[in-house]
């Protein structure tokens, strides 16, 4: 009898010791910032004891840290109640992720109240504070954007879901554009002739910031630094440039971010030889998560973004979107607000169709990019008429140099047209179904925009004529 008592003592003893080795390796996966392996063994504790403090505020940060915000809100609250150290911090950065800033913003200026009574620095909490104050005041301003398609992706190759036609330029990742490289960076953008690059590359402090290189000839200049204060955030990273080549896009978690990367814009002055303050694009595309590597495609006026919110660590979601022509936002003052944070955080993205026509249109000519790929596996770059008997395939088909060089100037006339054709119809889409007041704003950008696209065709014409007449006389 007494061998049985030895017996399951010795197996209690030895659970006890099992769990304890568990405990104390999830507490060292905790402190190490590996979340992911810590919250299976925490969930466990949790569920066994659930009115324990610490095992409430232990899992809840797990669920934070690895895209479960909504889960970790139940322990936190909990471990708040049981007054754990920490619990209102983190509350409050729950309550933040979630779009809740009102009570984050009380959370946060509780946890102060606190430390200044035990006499602690309130420094970091203090800025933590302002940055949720902050997203309220940019959560009053969502943008109205249509969204057409998302979709998660690993985070590791995410640049390959980004299907952008080739005369929006080229996407790579740092390793696999500078093979050779000793150095490390995010991601590179080459333009669509080929002679420019931006891309980002760490620092001697361990920070990344953007620089640009020149195609010289046969081989590029040394990167430079972009002027201007876009390298000032602790990382930049993630850029790309419209085809006008002065407008950037990037993103950075500096202290003007709502959470961690968020999407920038500026553009370049030619008579200061810098670039201008950069603009938060604000939401929906920025969040308390991570939002980065925003992309037009202006010859379809397509948009694309990625952001890891409500994601796991591996896992990013892609979103696509029809760029604004101008910024137009929600009307905060008369929307339900549970309504408002869901168009912000992109709850549903059929929540912002207003029209299924132009969502169906903008889907159409997402399927229909990669078309320039395979019209080139056809054995011709394009399709130019020079008279009734002869037509030019190749640009080595031109004998008159001069011909050959202003057909390059006649092609960006025609991808122009292309794009602020596509733009015009969009808008034109839109103005149909806005109310007055949208319309009068909308008025004068439409008729700007046809103007612009009167010219560009008349100059297309003149152009066209001109290479015509220039070849013709080679021809002779």
């Amino acid at each position: 009898m007494k061998k049985i008592h030895i017996f399951f003592l010795l197996l209690s003893l030895l659970s006890i010791t099992a769990s304890a080795q568990t405990l104390a390796e999830a507490k060292d996966f905790y402190e190490k910032g590996q979340y992911e392996k810590a919250k299976p063994i925490f969930k466990k504790f949790v569920s066994s004891q659930p009115a324990n403090g610490n095992y409430n505020l232990w899992y809840g940060v797990c669920c934070l840290h690895t895209g479960e915000p909504t889960v970790a809100l139940k322990y936190l609250e909990t471990a708040v109640k049981k007054r754990i150290p920490s619990g209102q911090l983190y509350l409050a950065q729950n309550y933040n992720d979630l779009y809740r800033f009102d009570e984050a913003i009380q959370n946060y200026e509780e946890y102060i109240s606190d430390l200044t009574r035990r006499k602690r620095s309130t420094e970091e909490a203090e800025k933590l504070l302002e940055k949720t104050k902050a997203n309220l005041r940019m959560l009053k301003g969502v943008e109205e954007v249509c969204f057409i398609d998302s979709f998660v992706v690993d985070k590791k190759n995410f640049l390959s879901a980004y299907k952008i036609s080739p005369e929006s330029g080229k996407l790579f990742m740092y390793n696999a554009y500078f093979k050779d490289s000793d150095k490390k960076g995010g991601t590179v953008y080459e333009t669509e002739l080929g002679n420019k690059i931006y891309y980002s590359e760490q620092q001697p402090d361990g920070t990344l910031s953007i620089l640009s290189r020149n195609k010289l000839l046969d081989k590029w200049s040394n990167g430079s630094l972009l002027p201007g204060s876009i390298n000032e955030a602790v990382n930049a990273n993630y850029p790309f440039v419209l085809t006008d080549g002065v407008t950037i896009y990037y993103a950075a978690d500096g202290p003007s971010s709502i959470g961690g990367y968020d999407i920038f814009v500026t553009r370049y002055n030619t008579n200061t030889d810098t670039y201008l303050t950069p603009d938060n694009v604000g939401m929906p595309f920025n969040s308390p998560y991570n939002d980065y590597m925003y992309v037009i495609d202006e010859f379809n006026n397509i948009g694309w973004f990625a952001s890891d919110r409500f994601q796991p660590d591996d896992k990013v979601c892609i979103y696509v979107f029809i760029p604004n022509s101008s910024k137009q936002v929600y009307n905060y003052e008369s929307m339900d607000p549970k309504k408002l944070v869901q168009l912000a955080e992109i709850h549903s993205i059929k929540d912002t169709w207003k029209d299924i026509n132009v969502v169906k249109a903008a889907k159409e000519r997402l399927k229909n990019i990669g078309n320039e790929k395979q019209q080139t596996a056809k054995n011709y770059d394009f399709e130019f008429i020079i008279d009734d008997q002869t037509t030019y395939y190749q640009l080595s088909d031109f004998r008159s140099p001069q011909a050959k060089t202003l057909f390059g100037k006649y092609s960006q006339l025609e991808k122009s047209y292309k794009q602020q054709s596509a733009k015009l119809e969009d808008m034109r889409t839109w103005y149909s179904r806005a109310n007055a007041d949208e319309k009068a704003k909308m008025s004068a950008a439409i008729l700007d925009l046809e103007k612009n696209i009167q010219q560009v065709s008349a100059q297309m014409k003149d152009t066209a004529i001109q290479i015509r007449n220039l070849e013709k006389q080679t021809i002779k």
